[in-house]
């Protein structure tokens, strides 16, 4: 009877917090949202979204800085990603297990490490790589930002991935053994299809880590307002925008565009966590009927 009632009072309290989450989100988004209002109302409309960035003749659009956002950090992803899983593949097996253990220990020490650490050292070590290797720009471009942010989420997909590789690989370890197959084909055979739902939301956290990151595109992208087309050219994200031009006039439209930016910045990361869930139940569904 106490255990049961022990068992009650831990899911209450448990639902009562996830309730608590999800409202405060909502109420941050409702925030947002009736202070961008009258950006919309002033006679622009949905061009603040899709149109440019000229507040000399009174256009507000965050287009550029959108582009820039998603630029980043899908280039940040693509090169995070492969690295986060090959060391998380090298710590359950594919490595000897003392350099495993150092990889898991430079990860943990990763995760420890503030943000402007990355992008101070970036200044003076990656910048004048990237202006030299270019041989052109002043080197604070998006492809210098990407590079740093690659390696800023990569702690978080690894320990995203760790939570559901480890168990599996002590869960069918034998059965590849007993199937005479190695390591590598255990791992990618048995162990990868079984994560693949961790994989993913490794993905979108990583994602949404380096969308959301706001001192790393400001010190290194370059923060010019411009769509983004080579990657040696300088841009400006969403969460840098909103840095810079937080001590603006409360009532100018650049102000107005802070709102706007953070209410696209909720619903990115709203849409990368509904596609993944999509993702997880269509397969959930897969290996039911299979």
């Amino acid at each position: 009877m106490l255990r049961r009632w022990k068992g009650g009072v831990v899911t209450t309290v448990c639902a009562l917090c996830a309730a608590s989450v999800a409202l405060a989100l909502v109420a941050i988004f409702a925030f947002l949202c009736l202070f961008a209002l009258p950006v919309f109302m002033d006679g622009q409309g949905f061009a603040v979204i899709a149109g440019d960035w000229k507040p000399a003749t009174g256009s507000y659009g965050v287009l550029p800085m959108l582009q820039a956002s998603m630029g980043v950090a899908g280039i940040a992803l693509v090169l995070g990603f492969p690295l986060s899983l090959g060391i998380c593949c090298g710590m359950n097996g594919l490595v000897p297990s003392g350099v495993g253990q150092m990889f898991r220990g430079l990860v943990r020490c990763l995760t420890a490490v503030p943000t402007v650490v990355y992008g101070f050292a970036a200044l003076f070590l990656l910048v004048p790589l990237v202006r030299e290797a270019a041989g052109r720009g002043t080197g604070l471009c998006w492809l210098t930002a990407s590079l740093v942010l690659a390696l800023l989420v990569v702690p978080t997909m690894v320990l995203v991935m760790e939570a559901g590789m480890g168990p599996t690989v002590e869960r069918v370890r034998l059965t590849g053994a007993a199937m005479g197959l190695n390591r590598g084909q255990v791992m990618v055979h048995m162990v990868l299809p079984l994560c693949w739902r961790h994989m993913a939301g490794a993905a979108a956290l990583g994602f949404g880590r380096a969308m959301g990151d706001t001192l790393l595109p400001l010190m290194l992208a370059g923060n010019a307002v411009q769509s983004p087309g080579s990657p040696l050219e300088s841009v400006r994200t969403l969460t840098a925008h909103i840095a810079l031009v937080l001590a603006t006039d409360s009532r100018s439209g650049t102000y107005g565009s802070l709102f706007v930016a953070g209410c696209l910045l909720l619903l990115l990361n709203l849409a990368v966590q509904l596609v993944l869930r999509v993702l997880a139940r269509s397969g959930a569904q897969f290996r039911g009927r299979t």
